[in-house]
C-alpha cells in the first residue's frame, strides 16, 4: 500500500522548474527538477551548490534509478527484459524466478524490517491488501471477513524462499503474493540519494512523494527543514510542526487524505496485520532517521502499534526519533524529536 504526499519542502528560495537560479552566489539559489511517472507520485530534487549541467546530470541517473525500481516493485504488469514483482508473484508455488541482484537486496532488507517491526511491516501480506485494494476501488462495501481471514493464512513471510548465489525468489504458497508499497518508495528513495553521496553531492534534497531524504546540509551554514502537514485538513494551521532534517529522512504516514467511506464510516489505506482492518487511533505518523527506507518501515509499523510500544522500538533504534498524532489532534513526541522542532 502506497504512502501519499504529506510532507512539503519549506524552502527559503522559489525556483523554477528544471532551473538553476541565474545569480553569482550559487550557493544560495537552488536547481529544481520534478518528477510524475514513477510510484503514482510526484519527486522532487532540489540542490544548491550545483552547476545546470551537472545538476542535470545527476537528476538523470536518479531518473534511471527511479525507473529501475519502479519497474521491479510492480505488481501489477510485467516488463520486457526483466522478472519483477509481478513475475514472482505469477509463479507462486510453482518455480523459483532468477531476479535481478537489487531485487534480492530488497527482499532481504524487507525481510530483516519485519523482524524489527515484529511483523508489523510484511512485504507478504500481498494476499490481503489485494482484497482491501479491489474493494476500495470499487468504493462501496468492504472485503469480506471471511475472505480476508482465509487470505491471512497466506501470509507468511517464511514462505518467501531467497537464494542469494542463484539470485531467485520463490513463493512456497502458490497462494501468497508480494506487495511492496509499505516500502518500496522509500527504499528507491534511499537508493536515489545514495547514488548521490557516492558520488559527493551534498546539499540535494528528494522528496519523493512525501519520503523526504537530504544529502548534507542544505548550504555550508544551514540545514535543510521541512513541515509536517497537519492532519486537521479544516484547520488554518497548515503544519503541526516544522522540523530541521539533522538526520538525513523524514516520513509521514497518514490516514486522513488516502480512504474510502462505507456506511458513513472511513477506511484508510494502512491495513493492521492483526485486525486485518485499518487502525483509527493516529491521523498521522512521522519518522526521523537516517535511511528513507528504514523510515517507511517505521512510520507504517507505529501507525498499527500504541505510542508507547512504538516509542520503545523507536527509542531502540539508534537516531531514530517520532511524533504521532491520534484521530483527536493530540500530539505524542518519542525522546529527543523535540530537539529537532525549529524555534522550540
Amino acid at each position: 500500500m502506497k504512502k501519499i504526499f504529506l510532507v512539503l519542502f519549506t524552502l527559503l528560495f522559489t525556483a523554477g522548474l528544471v532551473s538553476c537560479g541565474q545569480r553569482e552566489n550559487i550557493d544560495v539559489i537552488p536547481c529544481t527538477d520534478i518528477m510524475f511517472e514513477y510510484f503514482d507520485t510526484v519527486t522532487e530534487i532540489t540542490a544548491y551548490g550545483a552547476n545546470q549541467e551537472e545538476f542535470d546530470t545527476h537528476c538523470g541517473r536518479i531518473e534511471e534509478i527511479l525507473a529501475e525500481y519502479h519497474r521491479l516493485f510492480d505488481i501489477y504488469h510485467s516488463y520486457t527484459g526483466i522478472n519483477n514483482l509481478h513475475t514472482v508473484n505469477a509463479k507462486a508455488g510453482k518455480e523459483p524466478v532468477e531476479v535481478d541482484t537489487k531485487l534480492i537486496d530488497f527482499l532481504l532488507f524487507a525481510k530483516e524490517m519485519y523482524t524489527l517491526t515484529k511483523g508489523q511491516v510484511n512485504i507478504a501480506f500481498g494476499a490481503v491488501t489485494s482484497l482491501w485494494h479491489a474493494a476500495r476501488e470499487k468504493g462501496e462495501t468492504l472485503p469480506e471477513k471471511d475472505a480476508l481471514l482465509s487470505a491471512a493464512e497466506h501470509c507468511n513471510i517464511d514462505d518467501v524462499i531467497i537464494d542469494t548465489e542463484k539470485s531467485t525468489v520463490f513463493l512456497r504458497d502458490e497462494k501468497m503474493s508480494i506487495d511492496a508499497g509499505a516500502l518500496g518508495k522509500g527504499y528507491a528513495c534511499e537508493m536515489a540519494a545514495r547514488y548521490l553521496e557516492a558520488n559527493n553531492q551534498t546539499g540535494y534534497a528528494l522528496n519523493l512523494g512525501g519520503n523526504i531524504r537530504v544529502t548534507g546540509k542544505k548550504t555550508d551554514t544551514d540545514y535543510w527543514s521541512a513541515g509536517i502537514q497537519n492532519p486537521d485538513l479544516t484547520s488554518s494551521l497548515a503544519y503541526i510542526e516544522t522540523v530541521l532534517l539533522k538526520e538525513n529522512a523524514l516520513v509521514t504516514s497518514g490516514s486522513y487524505m488516502r480512504y474510502y467511506t462505507v456506511d458513513g464510516v472511513d477506511y484508510h489505506h494502512i491495513i493492521d496485520p492483526d485486525t486485518l482492518y485499518p487502525q483509527n487511533e493516529f491521523a498521522s505518523v512521522s519518522v526521523l532517521c537516517g535511511d528513507s527506507a528504514l523510515g517507511d518501515a517505521l512510520s507504517t509499523a507505529l501507525f498499527n502499534m500504541s505510542v508507547e510500544d512504538g516509542k520503545s522500538l523507536v527509542n531502540s533504534i539508534e537516531n531514530a526519533h517520532a511524533m504521532w498524532v491520534d484521530k483527536d489532534g493530540k500530539v505524542y513526541y518519542s525522546d529527543n524529536f523535540k530537539s529537532y522542532i525549529v524555534n522550540s
